[in-house]
């Protein structure tokens, strides 16, 4: 005898499937629906269904946006010099509250990680390529790409890719700058309690004061 109706069992079962969301999770988020007046329901499931039908992945960086080109990559202002090499679209929200940068971006989607099968072609590795090429295929190298920032994270896996990406970009154009996010000390801590590889990093990328 089923102790749930239905359509609660599978709406837990729609949330154990979202990253971060554990059986008990997905419990108290289904029953505190069931709880929602139906207007909000509603409302609620509209604004799902306008997840999809109203975005896209831009053409040019692929990060998510209403349009396409969205609108970093349409901001004239931008410098068109720069490109941000990111893992996923909140990397970009990331980069831009710190007000600092002004350049464009490219969102890869994920990571090379060998162990979950993902390798080059499964993220927008390629697209990248092309979009160098496109630059210097134009013949104006005064409005082309000159650097290019390895914004991934510093794990085995962002490590992996971003060797990956110097390795490939290097190989189509030796005269491209390529930077890579300085690692160390957050602000706020204590260095008896830090690592040896974020001491390391934090060594390697003094800078004069």
């Amino acid at each position: 005898m089923a102790l749930l109706p239905k359509a609660l069992s599978r709406l837990i079962e729609s949330f154990e499937k979202l990253p971060g969301i554990g059986p008990k999770t997905a419990q108290r988020l289904a029953f505190y629906l069931l709880h929602v007046p139906e207007e909000e329901l509603k409302a609620f499931a509209d604004r799902l269904i306008a997840l999809k039908s109203h975005t896209v992945l831009c053409s040019v960086c692929k990060n998510v946006a209403e349009e396409d080109p969205c609108s970093i990559c349409s901001d004239p202002s931008r410098d068109q010099s720069m490109v941000c090499v990111v893992e996923n679209p909140t990397d970009v929200l990331s980069v831009e509250k710190t007000g600092k940068y002004k350049g464009l971006y490219h969102v890869l989607h994920g990571a090379i990680d060998p162990l979950n099968n993902i390798g080059p072609d499964e993220i927008y590795i390629e697209d990248l390529l092309k979009r160098v090429r496109f630059r210097e295929s134009r013949g104006f190298p005064e409005s082309g790409i000159k650097e290019i920032i390895l914004a991934t994270n510093p794990n085995m896996e962002g490590e992996a890719t971003a060797m990956y990406l110097t390795k490939q970009l290097k190989a189509q154009n030796a005269k491209l700058k390529i930077t890579r996010l300085a690692h160390g000390l957050p602000v706020g801590a204590d260095i008896e309690y830090a690592d040896e590889v974020t001491l390391s990093r934090a060594l390697e990328g003094r800078r004069e004061y």
